[in-house]
C-alpha cells in the first residue's frame, strides 16, 4: 500500500508529464485554438483587446499561443518557451478579462494555467521531443 501511495519513481513522473503535456496542450490547441485558428484564417479579427494593443495583435498573439504553444506542449518541443505565451494568455484570460467575473467564469483559465505552471517549474519529462534534442 505504502508503494502505491508514495510512488516517485522517475518513470512514472515522466509518465504523468507526458499525460499532463497531452492533455492541457491538446485540449487548448483543438477546443480552443483551432476555432480561432479558422476564424483568423478567414479574415475575421474581430477579438477583445485586453491589454491595449489592439484587436488583431491581441488575436493573433492569441491564437499562437493556444493553437501553436499547445501543440508544442503536447508534443514536448520547445516546452518551457511554449508555455510562457500560454501562461500569459490564461493570466489576462483569469485576470484581466474574467476579472469581475464569478469564480465560475475564472475556473475553466485556470483549471489550464495550473498544468502550464507545474510543468513550467518541472519540465516537460523524459517522453518529449525536448528531451530526445539534449
Amino acid at each position: 500500500m505504502k508503494k502505491l501511495l508514495f510512488s516517485n519513481k522517475p518513470f512514472q513522473v515522466d509518465l504523468g508529464l507526458l499525460l499532463l503535456r497531452l492533455a492541457s496542450g491538446g485540449f487548448m490547441a483543438y477546443s480552443h485554438g483551432w476555432g480561432k485558428l479558422q476564424q483568423l484564417l478567414s479574415g475575421d479579427m474581430s477579438f477583445a483587446d485586453p491589454i491595449g494593443i489592439g484587436e488583431t495583435p491581441s488575436f493573433i498573439l492569441t491564437v499562437f499561443a493556444e493553437f501553436v504553444c499547445g501543440i508544442l506542449v503536447a508534443l514536448g518541443l520547445f516546452t518551457r518557451v511554449a508555455l510562457v505565451p500560454l501562461i500569459i494568455t490564461m493570466g489576462v484570460a483569469v485576470f484581466i478579462i474574467h476579472a469581475e467575473d464569478p469564480f465560475s467564469k475564472q475556473e475553466f483559465g485556470l483549471l489550464f494555467l495550473s498544468p502550464y505552471l507545474t510543468l513550467f517549474l518541472t519540465g516537460p519529462g523524459k517522453f518529449s521531443l525536448d528531451r530526445t534534442m539534449a
